[in-house]
């Protein structure tokens, strides 16, 4: 039950912040200046991919520069041509990347009950830039260039257990691990024991949208799922106003 967690920890891109419209957003400058047409899934589907390998195999590169090469390679796929000021404008693209509409709200109202914590998989300037549109000051924020690894590598969950019992003493049965990636995220976080919330964006329980986030072929439980965050916020407030007697925020 919500009473038993101290902390929510977060995945920011693909949870909070929408990814994958900034990432097909940061990718029409190299459609136009080929002038061609692909699908937003069929991009999507390809950035997933290579973004995953390039984790994998560079994993102490920072994200921006993780993400040059990962354009570098997407117009290779797509067998269309790419240059370094092409290359250099999608690495830098993070800041650009939209909030979801119900973000902000949803996080104000689980600050009045939780502690916020972030474990994401971008440098530590580029979250800086994400968290001015996520409306609240997280209490403790982990990147992987803090880690020296991205997730799903279970080095990241171990990092985070770790210091989020050094820095807020919360132990890892206190934590809720709040999260929309299967691959980056639940995967790793249950196989660290801990409990999982999935905020399911791509409606992956009715369908086969993967979009930008990497096939897992078994899927993992979890201990709660909502379609969107501010569902999630909405029910563990109320949960814990009607048993403890909180006033409850509008």
């Amino acid at each position: 039950m919500p009473h038993q967690y101290k902390a929510l920890t977060f995945d920011c891109y693909g949870t909070l912040i929408d990814w994958e419209s900034g990432i097909w957003d940061a990718m029409q400058p190299l459609l136009m200046h080929n002038r061609i047409d692909i699908s937003r899934s069929a991009g999507l589907e390809a950035f997933a991919i290579i973004e995953t390998a390039q984790e994998r195999s560079t994993p102490d590169m920072l994200y921006p520069e993780l993400l040059t090469q990962v354009h570098t390679q997407l117009a290779q796929h797509f067998q269309i041509k790419t240059n370094p000021e092409l290359d250099a404008a999608f690495g830098q693209s993070v800041p650009q990347w939209p909030a979801f509409p119900d973000t902000a709200e949803a996080l104000r109202l689980l600050k009045q009950h939780f502690k916020l914590v972030i474990l994401s998989n971008v440098n530590r300037d580029g979250f800086a830039a994400s968290n001015k549109k996520l409306g609240v000051e997280f209490d403790a924020i982990y990147t992987a260039q803090d880690v020296g690894s991205y997730k799903p590598n279970p080095k990241n969950f171990d990092y985070l257990i770790e210091h989020i019992n050094k820095d807020l003493g919360i132990k890892p049965e206190e934590i809720l691990h709040t999260a929309q990636s299967l691959h980056h995220d639940h995967v790793p976080a249950k196989n660290a024991g801990l409990a999982r919330c999935w905020i399911d964006r791509q409606n992956l329980e009715n369908s086969e949208n993967w979009g930008a986030t990497a096939i897992v072929t078994e899927r993992p439980d979890t201990d709660f799922r909502f379609d969107t965050l501010i569902q999630m916020a909405t029910l563990l407030a109320r949960f814990i106003h009607e048993n403890d007697g909180i006033p409850l925020d509008p």
